[in-house]
This record gives structure tokens, C-alpha cells and sequence, in this order.
């Protein structure tokens, strides 16, 4: 089982710190990081936050998930490995 979580709905005000210290009641937060926009730098409303053991996502899923955060109920999942997608073209 991956440490690594999958955090989506997030309001866009939410800064990387902040997921941090929210995630951390559920243990040792490892690394956070918000997705953004390539064009405009803004927020595309879900990240990843990694925790430091296994134990501790599943405490994370379990106390998170569907929990209301900054005005928006939170989507928090184990992260699934990304497929291997080919390079895009553009």
C-alpha cells in the first residue's frame, strides 16, 4: 500500500502549507504538492500529499475524506500509480 494520497475538490485558496497542517492531525506529512496551470499558475483544485507510512494515509483517508475544508468537502483517496503515457505532441 503507497503513503502517497490523492486530495481533490480543494478550494482554490488553499496554499501548500496549509494542506500540510491540516494533514498533519493525521500524522507525519512527508510532501505536499498542489497541482497548478501551466498557463496561469492557478490552482487546478487537487494535489497529492504524501504521508510518512502507510499507517498513516489510511488515518488521513479514513479522517479526511468527504470532511469539509475551506468551505468544500474533501475527495481523499490512495494515489494510484500513473500509467506510462506517451510523450505529448504539440
Amino acid at each position: 500500500m503507497s503513503s502517497k494520497l490523492y486530495v481533490g475538490n480543494l478550494s482554490f485558496k488553499t496554499s501548500e502549507e496549509d494542506l500540510a497542517e491540516h494533514f498533519g492531525a493525521a500524522g507525519t506529512v512527508a510532501s505536499v504538492k498542489i497541482i497548478t496551470d501551466r498557463e496561469t499558475g492557478r490552482s487546478r483544485g487537487f494535489g497529492f500529499v504524501e504521508m510518512s507510512s502507510p499507517e498513516e494515509a489510511q488515518a488521513a483517508v479514513d479522517q479526511f475524506n468527504g470532511a469539509e475544508y475551506l468551505g468544500r468537502n474533501l475527495k481523499v483517496d490512495i494515489a494510484k500509480e500513473r500509467d506510462s503515457r506517451p510523450p505529448r505532441r504539440g
